[in-house]
């Protein structure tokens, strides 16, 4: 969970520093976006099924395939989708995460 929350944190980090159109342009932007939201994904898909299970206000298939995309379909990305996920998605989850973890000590 603390790593989900670290990318959160590095993801919306980068995506604050350039625009949706910019990061079109800014390889190293964009790059370090994809590699948190890779993050994100991985680490969801190493909790417990047990874990996400009883979780399912997250949609936890979804952000284990947004990381399967990113890293085999990786030609199919689109900008303006993972800028949506960024400022649309990751707040909620960020909430969520962070219940998690208190809920945890």
């Amino acid at each position: 969970m603390e790593h989900i929350l670290a990318a959160i944190d590095d993801a919306t980090s980068f995506a604050n520093q350039v625009t949706c159109e910019a990061l079109e342009h800014d390889k190293l932007h964009c790059y370090a976006l994809v590699h948190s939201i890779q993050i994100i994904g991985e680490a969801a898909y190493k909790l417990t099924h047990e874990f996400r299970d009883n979780h399912p206000e997250v949609e936890w298939n979804d952000i284990i395939g947004m990381r399967h995309i990113l890293v085999h379909d990786y030609y199919r990305v689109d900008i303006s989708l993972l800028w949506n996920i960024v400022h649309e998605e990751l707040p909620l989850l960020r909430t969520q995460v962070c219940e998690y973890l208190q809920g945890m000590e």
